[in-house]
């Protein structure tokens, strides 16, 4: 694969991303896409190692390693150093549907997993990835490819992030009739609203989801399933109905003062955001500001981080970060060994941000909120602190993060998002259809399949496995169209 001796003759190099402070500026994505010549040589470091782990996407230790879409990332990766981009491309669009998101979003499971990631750095796979997609659009391939017979049956997706756009694509290939609803304004769920432009710009959803309209899917916003339209209407219409409807019910922090104005969870202050960018760059007044306000937030993830970086955009006096748990290792631990997922300190772009702007890590470590105190205008103003150590719980022997006594101290604040993850998925939609939640109140399947107690109702994404990356989603959304065609059908090619 690639050049036998390309690992030790190349090194690694990813695309540039703009200065911070340069790149604050706008919302707009900030790495500039390596040469092709650069892109050819990325690819030949890819090593003939006899064991891609890279696209296994097993368990180990609880975790993901490698691609959960089983790309077959050595091949594409060889089929760039040899300069063959339109092999490369059919090769990656066989597991995965929407690389041009993945490329951008995913942490590149692919990349933690890489055999050169044992002793040096791994092949740029994520890098190759987006390459090789973007150049797909660039010259043609990437178009529309509709269906050459259809089955006359109906299938609903309810949900149009990831998970429900990755199984209708399936399913309208395979030649069923395909309608995905969406409660939002805009296609793409999760991806639309729930990552930042800055980090995936929303004309690549756009993008895509014209050219599934013209192979046959339809799309239907501003459609509430549950409350605009009814299940029992969609199962009279529909031979299948698929749930995707995310896991969006975040987690609160149940506090005294939590009441105060001034205190929002993470994911509406990225929607709003997100939102009035898009419908006016910021000018309407719909978006939460946190332009020279004093900034809260609870969560270290991928949110909290997004959080980070908008609210530096706004201009933010300060921010500080909150995070439950103790600062992870700068490297592997003893117990991490590769291939796992390596469980070490990451500095991502809305840190970087704040450090080039304030001039120090915004993330604050074992510590989280105790108290907000109000103002007379009933305002959040300041935060009480607690400082948190890890002790093993006597009942069910785990360790716990709990309060150290006395280590209580305030700090200013004047917005606080909350950015501590989600509960599950939103019970009127389950209540409406009448489907099981386990006590994560993600819908319950047999472990390995999609379909729910309900005939004909099957549930996908987040919905069904909790919380995840958009990887997992994808990969959830073409084995639900998997189960869902077999049950149409009575077999399946998918």
């Amino acid at each position: 694969m690639g050049k036998p001796t390309g690992f030790l003759e190349y090194e690694q190099k990813l695309a540039e991303a703009i200065e911070p402070k340069e790149r604050i500026k706008n919302f707009n994505e900030f790495h500039t896409p390596l040469s092709e010549k650069e892109q050819r040589k990325q690819g030949g470091r890819c090593m003939e190692c006899g064991v891609p782990f890279c696209q296994a996407g097993m368990m180990i230790a609880g975790m993901a390693s490698g691609c959960p879409l089983n790309n077959l990332v050595p091949e594409w990766n060889d089929l760039v150093y040899r300069g063959n981009w339109e092999a490369a491309y059919y090769r990656l669009k066989k597991t995965n549907p929407f690389p041009e998101f993945t490329g951008r979003v995913c942490p590149g499971l692919c990349m933690a997993a890489c055999t050169c990631n044992l002793h040096g750095e791994p092949v740029a796979s994520k890098e190759n990835e987006l390459a090789i997609i973007e150049r797909a659009y660039r010259t043609g391939l990437a178009k529309a490819n509709p269906p050459k017979n259809r089955t006359g049956k109906k299938v609903a997706v309810i949900g149009s992030g990831p998970a429900g756009l990755s199984a209708a694509n399936s399913l309208n290939k395979r030649g069923h009739e395909v309608t995905v609803f969406e409660r939002n304004d805009r296609v793409g769920g999760l991806l639309m609203y729930g990552i930042p432009n800055m980090k995936l710009e929303k004309q690549y959803i756009d993008r895509k989801v014209s050219i599934m309209k013209e192979e046959g899917i339809t799309f239907k916003t501003n459609v509430n399933v549950g409350v605009d339209i009814k299940a029992k209407q969609l199962l009279k219409e529909f031979d299948a109905v698929i749930l995707a409807c995310g896991a969006s019910n975040p987690r609160d922090i149940k506090v005294p003062g939590r009441e105060a104005k001034g205190i929002y969870f993470a994911v509406d202050f990225l929607t709003r955001n997100t939102k009035s960018l898009l419908d006016s760059n910021l000018t309407d007044g719909k978006n939460i500001s946190a332009k020279g306000k004093r900034v809260m937030i609870i969560g270290g993830g991928d949110t909290g981080n997004d959080c980070v970086g908008t609210s530096v955009r706004h201009g933010a006096k300060s921010i500080m970060q909150l995070e439950m748990m103790p600062k992870p290792p700068e490297t592997r631990a003893e117990n991490n060994p590769w291939p796992q997922w390596p469980k070490v300190c990451k500095t991502d772009y809305g840190q970087e941000e704040a450090i080039a702007v304030y001039g120090h890590d915004p993330r604050v470590y074992t510590t989280t909120v105790k108290e907000f105190i109000k103002n007379d205008k009933g305002e959040v103003c300041k935060a009480v602190l607690v400082k948190l150590e890890s002790k093993k719980d006597e009942k069910t022997g785990r360790m716990m993060m709990v309060n150290i006594p006395g280590s209580e101290y305030e700090v200013d604040v004047d917005l606080v998002l909350i950015a501590a993850g989600f509960l599950g998925s939103q019970d009127y939609v389950t209540k409406e259809f009448k489907v099981a939640v386990n006590e994560r109140t993600n819908v319950k399947t047999e472990p390995g399949k999609y379909k729910t107690n309900v005939d004909r109702v099957f549930a996908a994404g987040d919905m069904h496995r909790g919380q995840s990356l958009v990887v997992w989603a994808i990969r959830e959304g073409r084995d639900v169209a998997r189960d869902v065609d077999l049950e149409l059908m009575g077999y399946t090619n998918l």
